[in-house]
């Protein structure tokens, strides 16, 4: 999962660090993480939902409630598991496990959509939604399956331009003077 904010004028689109996705860790099987002490063990699977705080890199922090109730971060990759800050996969590494989602479908669909653009108050939003689908589990996530639908959310305000013919009217291509984003999402898991 990922954006990268860019402004346009007449195409705005925000494209932001970190879809659903961003996904957090720092290595593909081979590398570890730090796992609780104690193992549980499998959850039932069931109902879960997502909340991801986005920045402006590949990694992000994550909150899983429901039928995993667990916490860590997330990291974007690419399908060999390198960081990739514009990957279709999201590495998932929480207290008690890690696994990955494949964000391939949302990213198109967050990558083709347009932002409504309000030039009057040189304000943006954008939101896309799409699923991901979770796999390659480890720890107390070994064996997860499941789809997640996502929804990525971005909005931003760009300043107006100091000088020049564009003088007093939004600029575009200057970095956002604020902007929001969030990643939230809900579906069912499986071991």
């Amino acid at each position: 999962m990922r954006f990268k904010v860019i402004a346009a004028l007449v195409v705005v689109t925000a494209l932001m660090g970190a879809s659903a996705g961003a996904a957090l860790a720092t290595s593909r099987p081979g590398g570890t993480a730090g796992f609780a002490a104690t193992t549980s063990s499998t959850p039932a699977g069931g109902s879960v939902r997502i909340f991801v705080t986005p920045n402006n890199g590949a990694a992000a922090t994550i909150l899983i409630t429901g039928a995993i109730g667990d916490f860590g971060k997330t990291l974007t990759i690419d399908k060999n598991g390198k960081t990739d800050s514009n990957g279709n996969y999201v590495k998932i590494t929480l207290q008690k496990g890690t696994f990955e989602l494949n964000s391939t479908t949302l990213n198109a669909k967050a990558n083709s959509s347009q932002p409504t653009f309000y030039k009057a108050t040189c304000s943006a939003q954008l939101s896309a939604t799409g699923p991901v689908t979770l796999f390659d589990g480890a720890g107390l996530y070994r064996g997860i399956t499941g789809t997640l639908n996502i929804t990525e959310t971005y909005a931003f305000i760009v300043p107006l331009s100091a000088s020049g013919k564009n003088k007093g009217q939004c600029n575009p291509s200057a970095q956002p003077i604020s902007q929001y984003s969030s990643i939230t999402g809900a579906g069912t898991v499986s071991f």
